[in-house]
């Protein structure tokens, strides 16, 4: 398999084949995530460009490159870049690129990351681009269901719940679970239903899934509970965000009848769809879920950069 300067813009973009192979990766270089000792990419610079606020892919990803011998460079707001003087993304990419030797990139506008990949002449990694796509993120996902759940990924039954027509990690993750034939419940507010494009796309692909407003309908069932928060910032009238803020809290007697061994998961960050004091119970997965990505982005980085682990 050829990762060597490869783009990784979509998880639409992936065999199968393919992201198992980027998983098997991450759990070798996992040991390493916590300690670093490798020099893969000693000598290499990777340029951060963040957009828009990030706490853990950006982080995450500096921590991964570190850990692997390299050094960064990059912005973690679009108001400390030219942007703000009316540069434009393209120009933005045209300089940078000829700093470092890959380009990791967040940004609100949807498309964004595709569009810097057809102008850069290194690889481009897409670390969120408005509602649209978030790999790394979904790579994260598959590795956390690997690890931490005792079915393989396609005898899962997976529940989606929150905001599922902004959320780019669940549009991300679904389109890779389709790949495994795992069931899917969408757990949504009518508002904010997965849209209809994507479950179309499933569809075809002979997911099997089933809608429902109410979360009761799932808990019972669901071997994974993947939990989203409502993007305020993602909806254009702050009156529609109030009608559906709150639609969906998980607590400890939410969890009363669930699989001894369902996991919830979260990408983060949270507001008040989990309680904290689910976080002690033995569902809880979230924060060691955020820490996965190190190992992941570590994968990802040294792939793209064709060095072997």
């Amino acid at each position: 398999m050829i990762f060597e300067r490869r783009h990784i813009i979509s998880t639409k973009d992936f065999s199968r084949e393919e992201i198992d192979f980027i998983l098997d990766r991450a759990g070798r270089l996992e040991p390493y995530a916590r300690r670093g000792g490798l020099d893969l990419l000693k000598g290499h610079v990777v340029a951060t460009l963040f957009f828009e606020p990030s706490t853990r892919t950006r982080l995450s990803f500096d921590t991964a490159v570190k850990r692997l011998g390299g050094a960064t460079i990059g912005f973690d707001s679009a108001e400390s870049t030219s942007t703000v003087k009316g540069e434009t993304l393209s120009d933005t990419i045209k300089v940078i690129e000829s700093y470092a030797d890959a380009i990791v990139i967040r940004h609100p506008r949807e498309g964004a990351a595709r569009m810097a990949s057809e102008i850069s002449s290194v690889p481009v990694i897409n670390a969120g681009d408005g509602a649209g796509h978030h790999p790394t993120q979904t790579l994260l996902d598959l590795y956390t269901m690997r690890k931490e759940c005792r079915k393989p990924i396609e005898e899962l039954n997976v529940a989606l719940v929150g905001d599922l027509k902004y959320g780019r990690t669940v549009h991300s993750l679904a389109y890779a679970l389709s790949l495994y034939k795992a069931r899917l419940s969408l757990v949504s507010p009518e508002q904010l239903r997965m849209p209809e494009s994507i479950i179309n796309y499933l569809r075809k692909q002979g997911v099997e899934l089933v809608e429902t407003p109410r979360i009761d309908d799932v808990l019972a069932d669901a071997d994974v509970l993947y939990m989203t928060r409502i993007q305020k910032e993602r909806f254009p009238d702050p009156s529609e965000y109030l009608k559906v803020a709150d639609s969906y809290r998980i607590t400890p007697d939410t969890l009363k009848g669930v699989k001894d061994d369902m996991i919830i998961m979260h990408p983060l960050p949270r507001v008040n769809e989990i309680d904290p004091a689910v976080d002690s119970t033995r569902h809880a997965r979230y924060f060691r879920q955020a820490f996965y990505g190190v190992p992941i982005r570590m994968a990802v980085l040294s792939l793209v950069l064709g060095k072997e682990a």
